[in-house]
């Protein structure tokens, strides 16, 4: 593994800091001609009420919104009750990813806002894991009594995962070096107005989730001398021809990826700018699978 100033590794160093890094600096061992000095101490920091009434305002600001929004949509067409719906294989499962997704970007939202109002790390990695849960889990609720969705307990089994992954990456350093991103492109059926509906966050067939690893981190440490820190590589996953009904195909990729906490950019700003930018997979090159062969494009 790759070896900091004072002999750790590279992954042993980057845990030393909040998952965020809002009031904190970047090791050395992620920059070798940086010479910052000095790790996040939350201890030492006084909380910032006024910035964390904010958050919560927001948080339950949106969380209403949404509420009426599908009060207006919905309910209003008829009387409808409570009901699941096992969806388990709507979209291929691409749906479920999103939610996954979707968890794990809420959460990092919510993290970053309590970092920036100084909450201890691990506070502030639980609150908003469980917090992000707790607002899917209440759309997919609302869901229940839309009359024409149904409460997923596939969706909420997604959801509970992706609030897992999420507060796992504290408790387990290694899973760090495991990112969840995302990629959009809108098909050809939501380009043409095809698409029922018309919301980007449904069109499916033009959404990619991506599972990204840190390489180096895991490599030998003699091999790892060789990887370029900024290389990672991500296996995803797309949709096609889907009709609603069962039907589509299932697109497999293996691409290469960048991983933007090593752009040389320092300070709690800009790490939380990475640290999101992160969630975002960016056109490179790779390997499309497909029933009909493996073919060479430049995935996103």
């Amino acid at each position: 593994m790759l070896q900091s100033a004072d002999g750790d590794s590279l992954n042993s160093s980057v845990n030393k800091i909040p998952l965020f890094a809002i009031n904190s600096v970047i090791p050395n061992s992620l920059n070798s001609t940086n010479n910052h000095s000095g790790e996040f101490d939350p201890l030492k920091n006084n909380v910032d009420y006024t910035l964390l009434a904010y958050t919560g305002g927001l948080t339950l600001a949106v969380g209403t919104g949404l509420h009426i929004y599908q009060a207006n949509a919905w309910w209003q067409e008829q009387d409808s009750k409570f009901r699941i719906i096992n969806d388990w294989n709507y979209s291929l499962w691409q749906d479920k990813l999103g939610h996954f997704y979707g968890t794990n970007l809420i959460a990092h939202a919510l993290a970053g806002a309590l970092e920036a109002a100084n909450v201890q790390t691990e506070e502030s990695t639980v609150i908003s894991g469980l917090t992000a849960l707790a607002f899917e889990l209440f759309i997919e609720i609302e869901d229940g009594f839309g009359p024409q969705w149904g409460f997923s307990p596939g969706d909420a089994t997604a959801n509970v995962l992706g609030a897992g992954f999420f507060i796992s990456q504290y408790y387990f350093p290694i899973m760090k070096n495991f990112l969840i991103k995302a990629s959009y492109y809108p098909s050809p059926k939501f380009l043409a107005g095809q698409h029922k509906g018309g919301i980007i966050i449904d069109d499916h067939e033009g959404w990619k989730y991506w599972m990204s690893v840190r390489v180096k981190e895991l490599l030998p440490r003699k091999a790892a001398e060789y990887w370029p820190s900024f290389l990672m590589i991500a296996g995803g996953m797309g949709v096609d021809n889907l009709d609603g009904v069962g039907g589509g195909r299932r697109e497999f990729y293996i691409a290469l990826d960048y991983d933007m906490e090593t752009l040389p950019l320092y300070g709690g700003f800009w790490q939380f700018f990475k640290s999101t930018f992160n969630y975002w997979h960016f056109p490179m090159p790779g390997i499309r699978v497909t029933q009909g062969g493996a073919f060479f494009v430049l995935s996103y």
